[in-house]
């Protein structure tokens, strides 16, 4: 064995805790990192926190890298940044993100880790796994120039679609959301924020974001004819409603799903999950996204900080690990 290290585990629905680990030695095809920084995904990982996943997504939501199995004991997450302390000559040394868990270090095939770029700071690269996840959602939405587009929700995801769409020429970008804490942020990612009551209608393309029911709702009801609906949000166990009268049928609107379990059909052909994720490290080159990195907390603290999160006693859009020294 290489040595120790340590893991954040949710032990039942509602309790974590951290658990030692043995490393293994590494293979000739292994890389062991030292992890730096990790990010909380605050939608799927309260959402396993809580022990909402039904059973019949169990295979779904599984992590790339997950031990364990829903409700619990699971070890969780997918947004790890770290330092490569053995593998081959061209990573040693080289700062990398993985779909890993939140752990002080680890061993997984080199194929699994991607390196950051020297210009893209540990504690932004976090968001990595979000921006890929916004990457393949544009891909699936296909927006055009001249577009008049509101992202629905400003959380983690929403906040990275509206960046990337800020940067689309001629498209005129608002973000709606229940939050007055949540405008800073979003005029400082260059989009518009509104209030529900006050969103505009007539919308070529809306995404939806924030999980709940009226707020899907909503995001059809804006839309101009022959608009459509793009749904990034997971519901877990919860029970959708709406209502498809109106102009659902006679202004032909649409609803897609877009998950990042795989790659979008507009570009399987000529992307892999691999050139996504460099693509997603790559835009994360833009300072901008640093508005979306709201607190940090230690290691030790995970257990706690999940707690608070699920409380909403802890407001956060990313709430970042810090590893220090390991």
């Amino acid at each position: 064995m290489r040595g120790e290290a340590w893991a954040f585990w949710v032990r039942e629905p509602g309790a974590g805790e951290i658990r030692p680990v043995l490393l293994p030695e590494p293979g000739a095809g292994d890389v062991a990192v030292r992890t730096v920084r990790s990010g909380i995904s605050r939608g799927s990982e309260t959402l396993v926190f809580q022990g909402g996943v039904p059973e019949s997504q169990y295979g779904a939501m599984r992590a790339p890298f997950q031990e364990g199995d829903f409700p619990g004991p699971v070890k969780y997450g997918y947004l790890s940044v770290g330092v490569v302390e053995h593998g081959p000559p061209a990573l040693r040394g080289r700062t990398v993100f993985c779909l890993y868990p939140h752990q002080t270090a680890y061993v997984v095939p080199a194929r699994a880790v991607v390196p950051v770029p020297d210009d893209v700071p540990p504690e932004r690269a976090v968001l990595a796994g979000t921006v890929e996840t916004a990457v393949n959602a544009l891909w699936d939405a296909a927006p055009l120039v001249g577009d008049r587009v509101t992202v629905v929700g400003a959380g983690m995801v929403g906040c990275c679609v509206a960046r990337l769409l800020t940067r689309f020429p001629g498209l005129e970008v608002t973000v709606v959301d229940i939050d007055p804490a949540k405008a800073d942020v979003v005029t400082g990612l260059g989009a518009d924020f509104a209030f529900p009551a006050d969103a505009a209608d007539g919308r070529d393309l809306v995404i939806h974001t924030s999980a709940t029911s009226a707020a899907l709702q909503l995001s059809l009801d804006l839309l101009a004819r022959e608009g459509s609906v793009v749904d990034l949000s997971w519901y877990g166990n919860a029970e959708v409603r709406l209502s498809l009268g109106g102009a659902f049928h006679s202004g032909r609107l649409g609803i897609r799903a877009s998950q990042v379990g795989t790659v979008s059909p507009a570009r399987s052909g000529s992307r892999t999950a691999a050139d996504r994720l460099a693509l997603a490290l790559a835009l994360l080159r833009d300072p901008g996204f640093d508005a979306l990195i709201t607190g940090v907390s230690t290691f030790d603290e995970l257990p706690a900080v999940m707690s608070r999160l699920v409380a909403g006693q802890l407001p956060a859009l990313c709430h970042t690990v810090s590893y220090g020294k390991g």
